[in-house]
């Protein structure tokens, strides 16, 4: 094979995933603005949860406990550096494990925890991050729901935590936590540039019939429908 025809494969090739790229930014931007309307199952809505993200990744934010569900069950204070046992609201996210150990902001992000990621070449994570109040921001957003619709969130995301042969949540035994309030726990599911940590977000607040992008990768793509 001759360098000329070497040099052509290879051009298409880049050609090929430059245009993959491009593709995937346009959509990544343009789809998200498609909205999911919310369902309204005509119950009242006492159930505040949150939408929160630290600029990477979106957690679902819930009540630690009440009379539908109580996540300190499932999620102990203990497994936190704080052991602390008087928060209030318990944060959840899903991602791949690859980002959520090694990447606490973008400035940290590696080039092979970015290519495992995208491609379907690491294990998934579930985080929870406990909180003693939340705060209406820019960057955490408040939803009222009702309790079925609650119960249906909480359906979905226990569904995505991976368990033991005694039923329990997995934890992740690491020093990689971002604060005194958080852990990591195993994950079912893959995690790719087509089914990101937001992705998840976006789809648990669909589960929970509020407002949702018909499909979006990043953060703003979810809070572009609660400014």
């Amino acid at each position: 094979m001759s360098v000329k025809i070497i040099l052509i494969y290879f051009l298409r090739t880049l050609g090929i995933i430059l245009g993959i790229i491009v593709l995937y930014a346009i959509l990544g931007y343009l789809l998200p603005f498609i909205e999911v309307s919310a369902k309204d199952d005509g119950e009242q809505k006492e159930i505040p949860i949150y939408i929160y993200t630290n600029g990477v990744h979106t957690d679902i934010v819930m009540p630690v406990k009440n009379e539908l569900h109580d996540w300190s069950a499932k999620i102990p204070f203990t497994n936190t550096t704080s052991k602390k046992t008087d928060y209030n609201y318990v944060g959840i996210g899903w991602g791949d494990k690859g980002f959520y150990l090694d990447t606490p902001t973008w400035a940290d992000l590696k080039f092979s925890t970015a290519v495992k990621a995208a491609f379907w070449m690491s294990e998934s994570a579930m985080h929870a991050s406990f909180y003693k109040t939340m705060t209406e921001a820019a960057d955490c957003k408040k939803i009222m729901i009702s309790k079925k619709q609650y119960l249906e969130l909480v359906k979905f995301i226990d569904a995505k935590f991976d368990r033991d042969t005694n039923g329990s949540y997995i934890l992740i035994p690491t020093k990689a936590v971002y604060s005194d309030n958080d852990a990591f726990y195993d994950a079912k599911g893959s995690y790719s540039f087509l089914n990101t940590c937001n992705t998840w977000a976006n789809d648990a607040l669909k589960a929970a019939g509020q407002k949702a992008a018909w499909w979006t990768p990043t953060d703003y793509g979810i809070f572009l429908h609660y400014k």
